[in-house]
């Protein structure tokens, strides 16, 4: 008996799996980043990252809603999704109420408040890990922008001199800033204030790759593996920029400073009631002193 070659040959490892996604999303809530749209580095300051699906039967052509800011928008989930929920269907029914309310008297309000909350349901309802860090990072990192530099993008910007401008922006999956410069030459000043400002993180200068690009800073902290561990990053990051913004452009933190010494600083996952893990806690034999020697 002869085998059957057609049958019996083994196929080629990516002909095993069709590389798209063929799962129909309606009613979805994914998390979505920069490589399914064409804002900038760190998206909008209004989006947070996280949509529900309004009708996704092509993954490549999906028409969803950010939870932040009530945009519409379509993305392409196709060869990269995280869905992390599903509401049910008179959730999404009542959310195309709200967009029809708003195209029809042009106030947003309630839909971006009622989507936003929905947002932060879903995440205490699933809590924070690996995969919802990133939508955690981005909310927090939002509001530090809007305290120190409020504009149509989720960065802030320093004017570190004449022609000398930097915007930084936070890398949500790897938990590092990232310092965007306009110059293609080594700037110790600025190694220097990133070196005060962030003493614990890791510091890394990014050479440019074609004529076109420039030098940039990455900043790396500690992936976090709890909501507090977050915080706790984002409190590092906050100080630090504060501080960078003291140092070149004091003029303008002046009256940030007296704004968040009044009204305090905006922090949305402090509100979030998330289940924390229980510590591990190891024994420790006391110190060695005098006393414990041998004699």
């Amino acid at each position: 008996m002869h085998p059957n070659a057609t049958t019996d040959a083994r196929p080629e490892a990516m002909g095993d799996v069709p590389g798209i996604c063929e799962i129909p999303l309606t009613r979805a809530v994914v998390q979505y980043r920069d490589v399914h749209e064409l804002d900038g580095p760190g998206g909008r300051i209004e989006d947070i990252g996280l949509a529900l699906i309004l009708e996704g039967r092509y993954a490549s052509t999906a028409e969803a809603i950010d939870l932040g800011s009530g945009r519409v928008k379509v993305l392409d989930l196709s060869t990269e999704l995280v869905l992390l929920d599903w509401v049910y269907e008179p959730t999404l029914d009542h959310v195309s109420q709200l967009i029809t309310a708003t195209a029809s008297t042009g106030d947003g309000d309630p839909l971006r408040r009622y989507t936003f909350q929905l947002g932060l349901r879903l995440l205490e309802r699933i809590g924070f890990g690996p995969l919802t860090r990133p939508s955690f990072l981005r909310i927090g990192y939002r509001d530090i922008c809007r305290d120190l530099d409020l504009h149509e993008g989720t960065s802030i910007r320093f004017v570190l001199g004449p022609g000398r401008l930097t915007r930084a922006h936070l890398d949500y999956d790897a938990c590092a800033l990232e310092f965007i410069t306009v110059f293609r030459q080594r700037d110790a000043q600025l190694e220097r204030a990133l070196g005060d400002a962030f003493p614990t993180a890791m510091l890394r200068r990014r050479e440019p790759a074609g004529l076109a690009d420039s030098i940039g800073y990455h900043v790396r902290f500690s992936l976090p593996t709890t909501l507090s561990e977050a915080r706790t990053a984002l409190g590092r990051m906050r100080r630090g920029l504060a501080s960078l913004t003291a140092r070149f452009e004091p003029e303008r933190f002046a009256p940030i400073e007296r704004v968040l010494e009044t009204f305090g600083a905006r922090e949305t996952l402090s509100g979030l009631h998330i289940h924390e893990p229980l510590a591990h806690v190891v024994d420790v034999p006391p110190p060695y002193t005098a006393s414990h020697a041998v004699h």
